[in-house]
């Protein structure tokens, strides 16, 4: 079965990515924080500046520039800067410590690292800082002992202008969250980012008339092509320095956003714990979900809060924007294929399956990813013949709505059956105590896997049982429900804060081979 979206998608053009806004409304305002505010213009002349600043620090097209930052202007102006100047932008997870940042650093083989005076220390314990060409470029910084970034956007002493990049030259490189190894580095060049660029847009219907917010680390792909897309339609973008209700319910009422985006775990925590009301979302006509299972009972206690259903939608770094199920509301699909991609369901032979049956989601599309930076073999693995496994289990109804059913890496297989883990979380917190839950499998002899569950409570709520856990989820999901089930203080998250399902598995590797009783 084929699945196709709109193909007539217009290519975003990232060297002048800001052109739509700076030619139509040069002097309205184009980025705001919580404590700052760019027009158009500004935004134009600072992002100038720093790509002046960098080529003449050393910084050349096709250099890697690495940044270990948190939410921040001044990363979109960074990305801005690549863009016009053909560096390679290459974002590190602000969670990263100093192991994840040398393997980043020695695979990207970069030159220089952008980094919040904040992680000195862990930049110290760092083999690969040492070796960067150009060192280490400071933000926040108030010890004078290197380069400031602040003085980069400062400079106005002009200097010799990057050249124009080309279009096959690399642009970007996105770090896999590490679920299934160490993380890979998706690499997309000036061609396929613009398609990626443009075909969220398009999927989210950006126009310039939009106040867009991607409640998420702009570090990490979505938030990158969220704030990327806006510029392009000239659409305001609001960013959250914390993605929190505590960072996020202040952005909503004071600027207002017509479209959004949040991980599942933080619009729980924005629906249940930070006293959001009807009117804070009246301004609102998407909120975007993914990157996660969106359960049935966030569905039903944000529709009940907002008045309107959450938007889910499906996106991977090697494929870009992929779905989008903007209308059927908590039926649990994350909808049609989007624009400009083409999805096909094949079994581990390769064939195509019909509707209704589950299988590895194939996708072809200009957006797709040129390769894994410095990864021949992963890459070979991944694209074949102009299509990309995407590694996820998918089935598609016959209307070409698509259902997550799951990491072919986590999937679990209880007596030669396969579980998801995210059908079973889902079936979790839907009681009224538990916050989060987090599934993994785990070896047995006899079942093949068995299904263990770990969860995190809601505070002040009456404690149940393990054994009422079951139960409930046992109501739900039958066979599926977890055998056993450990309450967490907090869930432990990946780098792109989603549940660390590798982390609970190898915890409850540990317990099953302890011969311990939850």
């Amino acid at each position: 079965m084929r699945l196709r979206g709109d193909l007539t998608v217009r290519k975003a053009e990232l060297a002048d990515v800001l052109r739509a806004g700076r030619e139509e409304n040069p002097d309205e305002v184009a980025l705001v924080s919580a404590d700052s505010s760019w027009s158009w213009r500004e935004l134009e002349a600072a992002s100038h500046r720093y790509a002046v600043g960098l080529f003449a620090h050393g910084v050349r097209p096709g250099d890697r520039v690495a940044t270990l930052m948190p939410n921040r202007v001044e990363v979109l102006i960074h990305y801005l800067g690549c863009l016009r100047a053909g560096f390679v932008a290459t974002p590190l997870n602000y969670r990263y410590m100093p192991p994840e940042i040398d393997h980043a650093l020695s695979l990207t083989e970069a030159v220089l690292l952008i980094s919040h005076a904040e992680r000195d220390e862990d930049l110290a314990a760092c083999k690969e800082v040492p070796r960067l060409r150009l060192g280490v470029i400071r933000y926040a910084s108030t010890d004078g002992r290197t380069l400031r970034f602040e003085d980069l956007l400062e400079n106005d002493s002009g200097g010799e202008e990057p050249p124009t990049p080309a279009s096959d030259d690399p642009a970007v490189i996105f770090f896999t969250s590490g679920s299934t190894g160490k993380p890979k580095g998706v690499t997309h060049s000036f061609e396929t980012l613009g398609w990626v660029i443009a075909g969220t847009a398009q999927s989210l219907g950006l126009t310039a008339g939009d106040v867009v917010l991607p409640a998420s680390s702009i570090s990490h792909a979505g938030g990158h092509w969220w704030s990327m897309a806006g510029f392009w339609s000239g659409a305001r973008v609001v960013l959250a320095r914390t993605f929190d209700g505590d960072g996020v319910l202040p952005l909503l009422r004071a600027h207002r956003p017509t479209k959004m985006f949040m991980l599942p775990a933080m619009l729980v925590a924005l629906v249940r714990d930070h006293g959001a009301v009807h009117p804070d979302f009246s301004s609102v006509r998407l909120c975007c979900s993914g990157g996660d299972s969106v359960s049935a009972e966030l569905e039903r206690e944000f529709a009940a809060l907002a008045g309107f259903p959450i938007a889910e939608l499906y996106a991977t770094s090697e494929i870009g924007f992929g779905t989008l199920n903007a209308v059927s509301g908590n039926d649990g699909s994350v909808g049609p294929a989007a624009a400009g991609l083409e999805f096909s369901i094949r079994n581990d032979a390769g064939e195509e399956l019909g509707a209704g049956l589950e299988g590895r989601l194939w996708a072809r599309a200009r957006s797709n990813m040129v390769g894994y930076w410095n990864d021949p073999e992963a890459t070979a693995d991944a694209v074949i013949d102009g299509w990309i496994d995407t590694g996820d289990v998918m089935k598609a109804d016959e209307r070409g709505y698509l259902w997550f059913c799951g990491r072919r890496k986590q999937i679990i297989v209880h007596d030669a059956s396969n579980i998801s883990p995210q059908e079973v979380e889902g079936a979790l917190v839907e009681h009224p105590a538990v916050s989060g839950a987090g599934v993994v499998g785990v070896h047995d002899v006899v079942h093949g896997e068995n299904v263990w569950a770990y969860v995190a409570l809601v505070d002040g709520a009456e404690r149940p049982t393990v054994q009422q856990l079951i139960e409930f989820a046992r109501a739900r999901v039958g066979y599926k429900a977890p055998e056993v089930i450990e309450v967490l203080d907090e869930l432990p998250l990946n780098a792109t804060g989603k549940v660390d399902r590798v982390r609970l598995k190898k915890v409850a590797e540990g317990h099953a081979h302890a011969g311990a009783t939850i």
